[in-house]
């Protein structure tokens, strides 16, 4: 017998926090370089640079989610 908290398995909590949990530490993050480009008037071109170079290691966490999401299919 599985223990459950509130009807959950831990690998279902487990599951639901990595997907929205770090998925809401991911929009914080970009907010963060938002924010960063915005106090450092770093111009269109500038913001698109940070956002790039501090935002490509999320896109590995969401290519990881849409690869599984299509092989589940």
């Amino acid at each position: 017998m599985e223990a459950t908290l509130f009807g959950y398995t831990e690998a279902q909590i487990a599951q639901f926090g990595l997907t929205f949990g770090v998925g809401a530490f991911i929009l914080y993050m970009l907010f963060i370089v938002f924010n960063l480009a915005r106090e450092s008037k770093a111009g269109k071109f500038g913001t698109f640079i940070l956002f790039l170079v501090l935002s490509f290691g999320m896109l590995g966490f969401l290519a990881k989610n849409i690869i599984q999401w299509v092989l589940e299919l």
